[in-house]
């Protein structure tokens, strides 16, 4: 797998150097629209593909995780799945949540990968080495990015980070 041709050389040294990848999860592992039953149950979506990215990058030994201002049992269920174990749910304050996760990590926010979609996610993108805008991110997030996927959230846009940033350690490092 190699390396976008299109990206940038700055944005490929930039992803060589992710140890963690924070994805938003509604609209960014998701379509963004919200599923609710009769009786209340919120049902998402998401994507398979997106979920072998991610299982992909722990592989490698790229530690991922999810961070959603809202709470929902799908999520944990996924993150579950997937073995995700940075699972936060219920933080409107998104950069906080980012900081002190890198604070017990012991990582530096350039080694930090951010993924989202809207006015949320600027934030945490703000202070990340890599910032991901998905393709059908708001133009303020989109703006804001180093890079944007092809995919739309939760349609492989996931993936195509993942895919991205083992091709790049490959390039740059000789290993993924």
């Amino acid at each position: 797998m190699a390396a976008h041709p299109d990206i940038p050389a700055d944005t490929v040294a930039r992803a060589a150097k992710i140890k963690l990848v924070a994805f938003d999860v509604d609209g960014t592992l998701t379509d963004g629209r919200l599923w609710m039953t009769e009786d209340g149950r919120e049902i998402k979506a998401f994507h398979v593909h997106d979920g072998l990215g991610i299982k992909r990058l722990r592989e490698h030994g790229i530690e991922a995780a999810l961070i959603s201002a809202r709470i929902s049992r799908a999520v944990e269920l996924r993150a579950e799945q997937l073995g995700i174990d940075h699972v936060y749910q219920g933080k409107s304050d998104k950069l906080a949540c980012l900081r002190d996760l890198l604070h017990a990590s012991g990582m530096a926010p350039e080694q930090a990968c951010y993924v989202g979609d809207d006015l949320p996610d600027l934030a945490p993108m703000s202070i990340c080495g890599l910032a991901i805008a998905v393709a059908d991110a708001r133009p303020e997030v989109a703006q804001a990015a180093h890079w944007h996927t092809r995919a739309k959230g939760g349609q492989g846009a996931a993936r195509e980070v993942c895919d991205f940033i083992l091709a790049a350690r490959v390039q740059i490092q000789g290993q993924a």
